[in-house]
């Protein structure tokens, strides 16, 4: 299986140098993208919380969203009993991310019905 000639597969294929350097760039360019995504996401997140604390200052950071609350209770024999308890306000942050351990807003008005 192990043949000299170039032009037949070998089994020490991968370690032909020009292969070995085809793949450091994929490698390379690979980390390079994924550096930039991280960077945008945390410019991302740096600018939602600069413009939520500008609306602190305007006092329209925060938004409250009705939510239905249940309560999952466990039974015998591997069931389990769901009960209403009722409607709540909630708190949640006018941003695109959670900031003061509140959720956003938009995620809230989406998922409305909240388990205990």
């Amino acid at each position: 299986m192990c043949a000299t000639n170039a032009g037949t597969l070998s089994l020490f294929a991968f370690y032909v140098p020009g292969k070995i350097r085809v793949k450091n760039k994929w490698w390379r360019l690979l980390g390079r993208v994924l550096i930039g995504v991280l960077v945008l996401g945390d410019l991302l997140y740096l600018g939602d919380w600069a413009v939520l604390r500008f609306r602190v200052g305007r006092g329209t950071a925060y938004g409250v969203v009705t939510v239905t609350q249940f309560l999952a209770t466990p039974l015998k024999g591997n069931k389990i009993e769901y009960d209403l308890m009722g409607t709540a306000q909630v708190t949640c942050s006018r941003s695109i991310f959670p900031h003061d351990e509140k959720p956003a807003c938009w995620w809230v008005e989406r998922h409305k019905a909240h388990w205990e």
